[in-house]
């Protein structure tokens, strides 16, 4: 496999790589309206040399899927191509600096979705199509929101190994974060707002509750590890009175050995002991969304083969677990062994700083390149892999 992969990786285009990451990046493809950055990619891949496969979602989204002819494989590349909202409404195309595109997607995760099709842009040029390796392309919708592409993929297939793209710095994620996310609604008795005493503040009851609840034990990081952030807060609007509705979103990340059984009952007894400690107190608590983490070990062919290429690009071998929330979570629940490997920082994702350094983009489109090569056959009928002549 080795010498295979040196020998593609020369084919390898960073050029032609930097057109199509700056060219998405311009597309602005927020959760639900991913149309034109999946069109754009079909005609990429299709004039690559890909059959390319529409997987609807619903009635206005689809994925993209590319395997090779003739076999379903046990191994895909999984990229999501949406991105979060630009809330702001401020220009978010890409633009290069110092070796940096930056820009709204460009890490989270266009960068992984481009270096996935170079990937499968130099398989398409040097295997004819019943040739090629035993791997798939699965570019998804849905990501940011509530994973809609990657649930449909999975109602109708079960790779047993696929690596997702999300920004990890090239570091391999074999083990992943649980997710919870809680929300906290309380109420109180409106009132004008110049005459307080006559009503019983929510907003005054919810701060009051969360500085309760933050001085949890198990939300000390240092001793469980889980991360707990307030993502959003808002009340009832009606004019200058005593807000009667608080609501409050809360996400926390859970260590992959933690099961969100763990949080979802340390909570609900901290918020009954809040109940008795603060005056007239009317609190509901809802867990909308949880998922289990995992870790798989770092034994296994994806990381044995990471092993080998990532020193030949000067680069360390590193294993962690990625922190965020992702498809990945899904993934594993439907009995696959997920992965996450990609160019780009989650540290800068989802905010106006975003962005990817150009050089991991093109490393990342070798070592994709690689695990596509390296990828178990499912079927021994599959042909073996052999170069055009």
């Amino acid at each position: 496999m080795m010498s295979l992969w040196r020998d593609l990786r020369r084919h390898l285009q960073p050029e032609r790589l930097r057109r199509l990451l700056h060219a998405m990046v311009e597309i602005y493809s927020p959760s639900g309206k991913e149309g034109d950055i999946q069109l754009f990619l079909e005609t990429i891949l299709r004039q690559g040399g890909w059959q390319v496969l529409r997987e609807v979602v619903d009635e206005e989204r689809f994925n993209l899927r590319c395997v090779p002819t003739g076999t379903e494989p046990d191994f895909y590349l999984v990229g999501h191509v949406d991105t979060v909202p630009d809330w702001e409404l401020q220009e978010q195309g890409p633009v290069e600096r110092n070796g940096m595109l930056h820009g709204l997607g460009a890490a989270d995760m266009k960068a992984g979705c481009a270096a996935m099709v170079e990937a499968f842009l130099v398989l398409a040029e040097h295997f004819p199509a019943e040739r090629r390796p035993a791997a798939g392309l699965l570019l998804v919708v849905g990501e940011e929101e509530d994973g809609a592409g990657s649930t449909a993929f999975l109602e109708q297939r079960r790779p047993a190994w696929v690596v997702i793209g999300e920004p990890t710095g090239l570091t391999a994620c074999c083990a992943h974060y649980g997710y919870l996310e809680a929300v906290l609604t309380t109420r109180g008795r409106r009132s004008h707002a110049s005459l307080p005493e006559h009503g019983h503040n929510a907003v005054e009851a919810m701060l009051r509750t969360l500085l309760y609840l933050g001085r949890a034990p198990l939300l000390r990081r240092a001793d469980h590890g889980l991360v707990y952030s307030i993502r959003e807060m808002n009340s009832s609007r009606a004019g200058f009175v005593i807000p009667d509705r608080c609501e409050t979103w809360i996400d926390l990340h859970l260590p992959p050995h933690m099961s969100p059984a763990e949080p979802i009952n340390a909570l609900r007894r901290r918020l009954a002991a809040a109940g008795r400690q603060l005056s007239e107190l009317d609190l509901e608590i809802a867990f909308p969304w949880s998922s289990q983490g995992y870790d798989l070990g770092i034994d296994h062919w994806p990381a044995h083969c990471l092993r080998e290429v990532l020193p030949e690009l000067s680069r360390p071998v590193r294993f962690g677990a990625f922190r965020s929330h992702s498809d990945g979570n899904l993934f594993f629940e439907q009995g696959c062994r997920p992965l996450l490997l990609g160019p780009g920082a989650l540290e800068t994702a989802h905010t106006p700083e975003e962005q990817v350094p150009l050089q991991e983009v093109t490393d990342a489109a070798a070592l994709y390149l690689a695990l596509c090569l390296a990828a178990p056959v499912k079927d021994e009928a599959q042909p073996s892999i052999s170069m055009r002549e």
